[in-house]
């Protein structure tokens, strides 16, 4: 008679051979598994295979984890750390400490969920089996795709080796290993130019650079170094933010704190030892020109992960998933969703864009397994909370035709210390303990309070 171990097969994987689990098992008869066999599985099988523990990954694995019996879900994620990634603008403000946005992965995902602490590389559709890279076949009923972005740090000339001297003057917010340089560098800062770029790719959390450079400008201008600092925007967008309704309070913002913003300008070189950053025209062939910094802060060109870029069954041309953008249903496989960063959906890639889309999710596959059509709708709901200071913030709330979806019953255009308590103190914990649970699935509720019903 087999026993059910009492540790998790991810930490067993860690044991020396005397452990010893058999070749080929479901975990749906997790009592298979006894310490009497020579390795880990290489064959897996489950009803429910999540790929990525992040947002997107853990909210909708939360929810069925507590709906399907114990390990009917399988979650694939090779991090032990989970990352809040919306503070890491706040680390890069000194404003929070990387720790704060850190929580080590067990902790996170679901107990009811099995983790398989590795990486998703190949898609087999036609027969619903994902490979692994430590060679794990991974069987599966239906399908979740939370992979994310990848930070593209290398599609930068000088990126990589800027980040590795933490004298350059080069930092960046949107990895948790540079973000609070990103502070050290404005504490060291003198005198000359203060940069902050936006590539020319996809981005999660697009507002992310702007905030960056607008709590930098705060800190020089509250430490009485603002008159000798230039501070400038450069972005690879033909405007500073997609939806007028908040690019023109933010292009007054600027012109009101003298930020100098450079449209359609990418950053493609740094050379740390000149301390300047190569810029090209991407309205003028051939155009570039270099620009001195003391301080630059870059956001990183990104893409889908390899495992999409490298598919051609389940993603588009540029790689990422394709779903339909109002079911998150893939096209070709009705078995087969997608959530989050890693999915072609024309809509901004953030947290507060997941939330929307979980319950979207989680009831199209319910009804799916139910033999039903899915018929849950996505509007395209995204959120950014635009930080322009130590006590100022505009919550820009908006849907697919980029027009205002918002929340509460005022201009949220406009610069309020009550939306960045609301950013810094209450996000956090509706992201720990209500987004990746499962329980928050956005505003909406909320919206229809606050408008009487009414759409926004």
């Amino acid at each position: 008679m087999f026993k059910k171990p009492k540790l998790p097969i991810t930490l067993i994987r860690n044991f020396p051979d005397l452990l010893r689990i058999p070749e080929t098992c479901k975990l749906r008869n997790y009592a298979f598994y006894s310490i009497h066999h020579t390795h880990v599985p290489t064959r897996l099988n489950c009803e429910l295979l999540v790929l990525g523990g992040g947002a997107g990954g853990c909210s909708v694995a939360s929810k069925f984890a507590s709906k399907l019996d114990k390990n009917h879900v399988i979650i694939v994620e090779p991090s032990e750390i989970h990352y809040y990634q919306p503070m890491l603008t706040l680390v890069g403000g000194g404003i929070k400490k990387v720790s704060d946005a850190a929580r080590p992965m067990r902790n996170v995902l679901p107990s009811g969920a099995h983790w398989v602490k590795d990486s998703a590389i190949s898609f087999e559709p036609t027969n619903n089996i994902v490979r692994t890279k430590e060679g794990i076949s991974i069987s599966y009923d239906y399908l979740l795709v939370a992979l994310g972005l990848e930070l593209r740090f290398d599609l930068v000339e000088g990126l990589q080796e800027a980040l590795a001297n933490p004298d350059s003057g080069v930092s960046s917010n949107y990895s948790p290993h540079f973000a609070e340089r990103t502070f050290e560098n404005l504490k060291k800062f003198d005198k000359g130019n203060a940069i902050f770029t936006f590539p020319n790719t996809p981005v999660k959390c697009a507002g992310a650079p702007q905030k960056a450079c607008y709590i930098s400008e705060d800190y020089l201008r509250k430490h009485g170094k603002r008159e000798n600092a230039n501070v400038m925007y450069k972005t690879s967008l033909p405007v500073i933010f997609g939806v007028k309704h908040y690019a023109d309070a933010l292009n007054e913002l600027c012109k009101r704190r003298n930020i100098d913003v450079g449209l359609r300008q990418e950053l493609i070189e740094i050379d740390v030892g000149k301390k300047e950053a190569i810029f090209c025209n991407l309205d003028k062939k051939d155009d570039t020109f270099e620009i001195p910094y003391t301080m630059l802060h870059v956001t990183p060109p990104m893409s889908a992960p390899e495992s999409l870029r490298n598919d051609k069954i389940l993603s588009d041309e540029t790689g990422f998933l394709n779903v339909d953008k109002m079911t998150l249903q893939h096209p070709k496989f009705p078995n087969i969703f997608g959530i989050g960063d890693c999915t072609n959906l024309p809509t901004s890639k953030t947290a507060a864009a997941v939330a929307a889309q979980n319950r979207v999710v989680f009831n199209n596959i319910t009804h799916v397994m139910r033999g039903e059509e899915p018929r849950a709708i996505y509007d395209g709901y995204t959120s950014c909370p635009l930080v322009t200071g130590y006590g100022s913030c505009i919550l820009a709330e908006f849907d697919y035709e980029l027009q205002p979806l918002e929340t509460f019953p005022i201009d949220q255009r406009k610069e309020s210390a009550i939306m960045y308590y609301l950013k810094k103190d209450i996000m956090p914990s509706l992201y720990w303990f209500g987004l990746l649970k499962g329980f928050w699935n956005g505003p909406e509720v909320f919206r229809k309070l606050f408008h009487f019903g009414a759409p926004k």
